[in-house]
């Protein structure tokens, strides 16, 4: 101790001496792993380098591969068309042809069709008109109704009863017809006839067609004896027959008719409902 208090600068010398051989030691270990951090990353590299070859190596390989299958292929696709038969095609001319014998024929298709149709339309009119001849020339032998209304001869499945008209009960109904409805217009006599044979159908009137007729007070001219003297002309036998087959110019539920100028007594116009006026006559329900 006492050598080193007489020399004191022993101590910072040694100080600076160990600094120096650590400092020396730092270096050279810091040397050492730098070299071995070089050397890692040059066989990295190296490694790499190598990987690079050999893919791209590998890839010139695949592409000649490629190269070479896509070559045969070619060659293989080209024999087997050549192998194919050959085909007759259908020249330009051969088309159009069968495109315009294809036009002809759906022409001449709709043509036909249309004249089916024609024909079709021209017979079923002609039946309808036979079916209107027949209804003013022939009156039907019997009548068919519902409760509410007649029926024309088609329905006839419909009816609910019917009611068979003798030759004397059809000409007592034209005589009528002629005796109130002379002066009137074809309709206006189908509306007479209409209205008897609804009160033929009422449960309200008599039932048969001369009970109906000959009822006390109803028609005039049963009463003044006019009925007895006309004599039916053709437009009033057409305008019954009409109606007979189901022909209706007033509703079934109308049971009226007066000429407002002529009647002595208005007691239906007062009390009844009107229906429409035709001519001369007024009809009501």
């Amino acid at each position: 101790m006492n050598i080193i208090s007489k020399n004191r600068w022993v101590a910072p010398m040694l100080s600076v001496l160990l600094v120096c051989i650590v400092g020396v030691n730092v270096v050279q270990a810091t040397g050492k792993w730098n070299e071995a951090s070089d050397s890692k990353q040059m066989t990295e590299l190296a490694a790499s380098v190598q990987n690079n070859q050999t893919s791209t190596h590998d890839e010139r390989r695949m592409m000649e591969d490629g190269t070479s299958l896509s070559s045969n292929r070619s060659a293989q696709t080209v024999a087997w068309t050549e192998s194919l038969p050959a085909k007759n095609w259908l020249t330009t001319a051969q088309e159009e042809q069968e495109q315009q014998e294809a036009k002809a024929k759906h022409k001449a298709r709709a043509v036909a069709a249309a004249k089916a149709k024609k024909e079709a339309a021209l017979k079923l009119a002609k039946v309808e008109r036979a079916k209107a001849v027949a209804a003013v020339t022939t009156p039907p032998q019997k009548l068919y109704f519902t409760r509410t209304k007649l029926l024309n001869q088609e329905d006839s499945k419909l009816a609910t009863w019917s009611y068979s008209v003798s030759d004397k009960e059809l000409h007592l109904l034209q005589k009528i017809v002629m005796a109130e409805a002379e002066g009137e217009p074809y309709e206006g006599k189908v509306a007479v006839a209409n209205v008897v044979l609804n009160r033929l159908r009422s449960a309200n009137f008599p039932d048969t067609i001369y009970k109906v007729i000959h009822q006390k007070s109803q028609f005039s001219p049963v009463a003044n004896g006019r009925m007895k003297r006309v004599i039916p002309n053709e437009d009033t036998v057409k305008a019954v027959n009409a109606a007979l087959n189901g022909k209706k110019e007033v509703a079934d539920d109308t049971y009226y008719f007066l000429s407002l100028t002529l009647a002595d007594d208005l007691t239906v116009a007062r009390s009844q409902k009107k229906v429409k006026t035709i001519g001369h006559h007024t009809f009501y329900k």
